[in-house]
């Protein structure tokens, strides 16, 4: 394959408009971050009862994106699909931006990050929190020496042994992450092993979103030539992700139906007239799954970008519903204190939370910084193919 890469050349004013607008968001997030270290988070919509809110929402959603924009990447390198190949570098930077907006507004939304010196320098090692740092910092490490030898001619033949580790390493990443909710038995709605698999498949999906949106909207902004065969085979295994998504989350809450247990939190979630019920039911299930489907699926719009690129953006709406319905809404049903007992006075009624315009500017800001380290290090680095014509991506093209 004849590829070449080649950074993004000139300096446009739609190119220092969203420059100057992903800086005003980041900027507005650390001032977020200053009033709520300033005032204490009771000015959130935080509680003893819901510690973890849209902040924590939004980290885990970046951090997960994270673990499957690397998937283009490994199809590439690990079983040696060589249309994805010109896509492997772009996958390893999306990766790297997503984990480190990510994990931006984790460390900013601690209280005090100024002890997160402490969570990596003293672990807990029966506590899967301490297993996250080593995984979140070893995904640094190993997806940079791996484009570095994707950069590096002379590194290009441990290219495939690199692309193994991290395919592993990623996955690992990805079950510590779905197993801190799996194992996590105080919690009714999280007690499920089935959510490291979930979280798993959930990566690929909401990955492969992002990916494909800085992918087309790279190309289109720099007026690079994109062919059909790499878009089409791009939205056809993204049609297979989401629908993977979908099954999990039916087999999860259909496991958890069967558990007389959990009929409780089930109902909640499921039947509830809270907010969680139309998230689940509307946003996540026919906004983030049935309706993207239709868009990569139906004949009226095979093919069409315009229609793959709104697919995408639809899983990302449902992927953070769908975060949220886990995570605020297994906090919100209360904690199963004194089994077979009726509390008077207390935990036993449904926690209320709603997020507070700081934790949704933190969250965005998270996004922001995401944004702003691809489109930087792809105006400045050769991380785009020149060109991906049919001619010149797929070596079976046919003139």
């Amino acid at each position: 394959m004849n590829i070449r890469y080649q950074q993004i050349a000139g300096t446009s004013w739609g190119f220092i408009a969203l420059i100057a607008g992903l800086f005003a968001v980041i900027l507005a997030a650390l001032g977020s971050v200053y009033f709520m270290e300033h005032h204490g988070h009771y000015v959130t919509g935080m509680s003893n009862r819901v510690v973890w809110g849209v902040p924590h929402v939004l980290a885990l959603f970046l951090i997960v994106a994270a673990s499957g924009a690397l998937n283009v990447a490994s199809i590439a390198s690990v079983f040696d699909k060589k249309i994805y190949k010109p896509l492997a570098r772009l996958s390893g930077l999306v990766a790297l931006s997503l984990l480190a907006g990510g994990l931006m507004i984790l460390v900013l939304d601690l209280g005090r990050p100024d002890r997160l010196i402490v969570a990596m320098t003293e672990y807990n090692f029966k506590s899967i929190f301490a297993w996250n740092i080593i995984l979140y910092n070893g995904f640094f490490v190993i997806v940079a020496v791996y484009l570095w030898m994707m950069f590096e001619r002379r590194m290009n033949k441990f290219t495939s042994k690199a692309g193994l580790a991290a395919f592993a390493w990623r996955l690992i990443l990805t079950t510590g992450t779905g197993s801190i909710f799996g194992f996590l038995v105080a919690r009714q709605a999280y007690d499920a092993v089935i959510m490291a698999p979930m979280f798993i498949i959930m990566s690929f999906s909401f990955g492969l979103a992002f990916f494909i949106l800085i992918l087309m909207a790279s190309y289109k902004w720099s007026e690079r030539e994109l062919g059909d065969v790499i878009v089409n085979r791009l939205g056809n295994l993204f049609g297979v992700f989401i629908a993977a998504v979908m099954y999990f989350v039916i087999i999860k809450h259909l496991g958890s139906l069967y558990l007389a247990e959990n009929s409780a939190v089930e109902n909640f979630i499921l039947f509830g007239d809270h907010i969680y019920t139309p998230l689940f039911w509307i946003v996540q299930m026919i906004i983030g799954g049935l309706l993207p489907l239709a868009l990569i699926y139906l004949p009226a719009f095979r093919g069409n970008r315009s229609a793959l690129g709104l697919a995408s953006v639809l899983v990302i709406i449902g992927g953070i519903a769908q975060l949220y319905v886990i995570i605020i809404g297994g906090q919100a049903h209360p904690l199963e204190l004194f089994p077979g007992k009726e509390i008077i006075e207390g935990y036993d009624s449904i926690a209320t939370y709603s997020p507070s315009l700081p934790e949704i500017i933190l969250g965005a800001g998270g996004i922001a910084v995401a944004l702003i380290a691809t489109t930087l290090l792809l105006k400045f680095l050769p991380f785009l193919p020149e060109s991906l014509a049919d001619s010149v991506a797929d070596p079976h093209h046919k003139k």
